[in-house]
Order: C-alpha cells, then structure tokens, then sequence
C-alpha cells in the first residue's frame, strides 16, 4: 500500500463530521438458552451443571465454605490447600499429576477467609476420570508429614515477600480499617504462622472443614446436564457429614470515617485505598448502583480516570470496584501515585465522588456504561471457563444461572434518574472511609492540612 493511500487508525475513526459513533450491540443468546439441571445431592452438597458445547471441554469449580476463628486457620487452611493435590491413600503426587494429564486436565486449589476452591478442566468425555480425582482428594488426602513441611516453608517464604509489597500493605491496613479483628481479615496469613503448622493439624482440619453439607460445584461444558450430575453423585457418594461446611460470620456495615495515614518509611509512591457500603447482587437497586460505579471509576472512560490519569497524570491507574461477601457488599476506590502528589490526588478523588452525587451521569455516560457493561459481562461468559467462574460466585451466596440470565435486561431497564439517585446515595464522600499508605514524613503536612486525615501507626505495629 502507498503512502499516499494509507489512513491511520485514527483517521479511519473519524469522518469530517467528528468520531464515528460506536455500532450498537447485536442481539446475543440469552443463558437462559444453555440446558442446565440445578439441584442439591443428598450430602447437601448443591450441583449445577450446564451444557455449553463451545469446545469437547469441561469446566468445574468447587466452593467450600471455609472459615474459622482459630488464630492458627488462616495458616493452617493455607497449608491444606497447597498440599491437598500432594497425595491420597491411592495416589501420590505424581500418579494424581499422571491421571490428569491422561484426560487433558488439571486441578488447583485456592483458599480465602471465606472459602476453599477448587477448580479444575478435563476432556468432555473424562468427566467421571476427573471426577474420580477430586473425590478421591476431598475424602483421602494424606498431607503427608514432608509434603507440609515442604509446602510450609515454601509458603513461608513466599508470604515474607509478599508482605514487603505496597498492594499487599494496602489491602491489610485497608481491612483492619474496615473490619478490624473480623476474621475475614485473615487473607494472608504470618509466615511465622505458617512455619508452625504442623501435619496433624492440616489432617484434623482437612475432616473436620472439607464438607459437602453448603458447598456448591458448578459443571460447564460439552455434556448432558443430568448425565454430568449423576456422575457427580456418583464419584462423590462416599463425601459425606451430618456437619454443615463453616459460614464466614456476617460482616457488620462500614462505618464511615477519615482516612488512615499509615507511614511507610522511604516510599517514593503511595496507595490510595477508599471503601463504602454498597449493595448486594440481589438488591433491585444493584443494577443501577452498578452503572454509577462504572461512570465514576469502573472502566478507562470513567470520570475518576479521565481526572487523575488523563488530565492530572496524578496515576497510571486508577479503579473503582464491588467487593461481594456473603450477603454484603463494598465499593473500593484504588489509586497509585507519587509521593508529592497524593494529597492532590485524594483531593480530586473526593471531588469526584462529590461531583458524581451533584452532578449525575448522562444520558449519554448511562448509554455508553449500560453497553459496557452489558458487552463485558456477555464476553466473561461467552467461554466456558469464564462461564464456570461466573456461575461459582453466583451460586456461593444462593443464584443461578437465571440471575445471569436476567441482568442484561435488568441493566438495559435502568434509568438515568435510577443511576443519579444511586449516584447520590452510594458515592458520597462523607460514606467513605479508607487508608492511605506511603511516607508519613513527606504526606502528614499536606494530607493534615486537607483535612479527613488521621494518623496511623507503620504496618504491622498493630500486631
């Protein structure tokens, strides 16, 4: 192509009139379409399965609550997951890693304050196979002696570093400042705590916490739905207890208050981390509390991005999201930034909370949020894998595949004077509370004379 007869993407996108508008989004198949069967086991244990024949796969994912009130569980629960896929009384290590790749799949293990996961993938075909390996982990895994030492030290080490990063310090100060002593404030467990777990303690919590009775499993892919649970039934029939699996306790509402300064001698950027009470999933109100968080900070076009990043360059980034636990729900404002400008960036980020209940969102900014977050909640479930992953979250606080199906809809209801008055409600500034964590020599004069802005004590102090 000549020079002369190229056009850039940038003049492609554009006509004499202004931009190009954006083509509307074409008509998509509703999930209500994909055959499912929902139902609960007599181990208490609720499957949903669903057919979606994108590719021979199968998808599956497997919540487990899990909380504890022991100082040790974070770390021993740690422990567990990592060593779960190590050994069974038929298996070792290496033959669990040998069966799966026999049938193309794989298993890994995730644990939180509030649940352990399981997730794993196989050939469509080699379900029951796959199923097989995770019974057999769920009712014998061995945590051998030298496979938890192994795994403890090894986590140890990794928690040591881990604790040294800014994002990590951020979201620990920012949990005690919400939640103070709440368990769910255990994400990360002391590598101190971690070091000291011994075997039997991993294989007492392993039967006394790994049960079916609450859990959930989500099953996506090329199969027949009533064919994938009586297999599910089937392979887990020896997983049972008269125990129900443990309920992270209720979180109380934030109470709104100043922001935390939490000195972090020598750091050259600080993290700015805000957070208010918000609104359930299953609230009728969420949908439009949804599509105000997208305006004000939920994506690059939001009004918070435009501010601090495009105009002020205070950032690289900055983001504004829903954090859902249990029956509650939390919005978070994060933001990076330099060390002589956080106090300006705190300053606009209040402005901009305070703008978005003064001055609502558009018709326009509505239209263009509503497409967006239709699109992306479509293209997160459009594979099976996103799919899957939806729907465990869903089915961990007692949806479906019908509350997946319906939010599109729900979001295309939604009006302009719904969004403002969410707007109004949720993103005030006062409902704020939140941390700041950098250098308190360089921030304190500033941040004190902005006002809203108590000290703290360094990271880690406090325990």
């Amino acid at each position: 192509m000549s020079a002369t007869s190229y056009r850039s993407a940038e003049e492609i996108g554009r006509t004499k009139e202004g931009p190009r508008p954006l083509p509307p989004l074409g008509e998509q198949k509703r999930a209500t379409e994909l055959a499912h069967v929902d139902t609960v086991l007599g181990n208490g244990l609720r499957v949903l399965a669903v057919r979606k024949p994108t590719v021979p796969m199968v998808e599956l994912r497997l919540t487990i609550p899990f909380a504890g009130d022991d100082p040790m569980h974070p770390a021993t629960a740690e422990v567990l997951a990592e060593t779960l896929l190590t050994g069974t009384r038929r298996r070792d290590r290496v033959g669990i890693d040998t069966d799966l790749a026999l049938i193309g799949g794989d298993l890994g293990t995730v644990v939180d304050p509030e649940h352990l996961r399981v997730s794993g993938s196989a050939l469509a075909g080699k379900l029951p196979e796959l199923l097989d390996v995770l019974a057999d982990v769920l009712t014998e895994a061995s945590h051998v002696d030298a496979e938890v030492r192994r795994e403890a030290d090894r986590i140890s080490e990794r928690l040591a570093v881990a604790r040294t990063q800014p994002r990590v310090i951020a979201r620990e100060a920012l949990q005690r400042r919400r939640y103070g002593d709440h368990p769910y404030t255990r994400e990360m467990p002391m590598a101190t705590d971690v070091a000291a777990v011994e075997a039997a303690g991993v294989r007492s919590l392993h039967a006394a916490s790994v049960l079916p009775g609450g859990s959930t499993l989500v099953v996506v892919g090329d199969v027949d739905p009533d064919t994938a649970v009586a297999e599910v039934e089937r392979a887990l029939t020896g997983w049972t207890s008269d125990v129900r699996a443990r309920e992270l306790p209720p979180l109380p509402d934030l109470s709104p208050g100043d922001v935390l300064l939490v000195g972090r001698p020598g750091a050259v950027q600080s993290q700015i981390r805000l957070s208010a009470q918000a609104l359930p999933r299953t609230d009728p109100r969420y949908p439009a509390l949804q599509l105000a968080n997208l305006a004000f900070g939920g994506y690059f076009s939001s009004r918070l991005v435009e501010n601090i990043r495009e105009d002020k360059g205070y950032t690289y980034g900055a983001h504004s999201g829903f954090e859902f636990t249990g029956a509650k729900a939390t919005v978070q404002v994060e933001a990076d930034t330099a060390s002589e400008v956080t106090a300006a960036a705190l300053l606009e980020t209040r402005y901009e909370l305070g703008r978005l209940a003064l001055v609502p969102p558009t018709d326009a900014e509505v239209d263009s949020v509503r497409q967006y977050a239709v699109g992306t909640l479509l293209i997160a479930s459009s594979s099976q894998a996103g799919l899957a992953s939806q729907l465990a979250a869903l089915t961990a606080v007692g949806l479906g595949i019908e509350w997946l199906a319906e939010h599109p809809q729900r979001l295309a209801s939604v009006t302009t004077e719904q969004v403002a008055q969410a707007a109004l409600e949720f993103f005030a500034p006062h409902r704020f509370t939140g941390v700041v964590v950098g250098d308190a020599d360089v921030l304190a004069p500033k941040l004190t004379a902005l006002g809203g802005v108590v000290l703290g004590a360094e990271p880690g102090s406090a325990r």
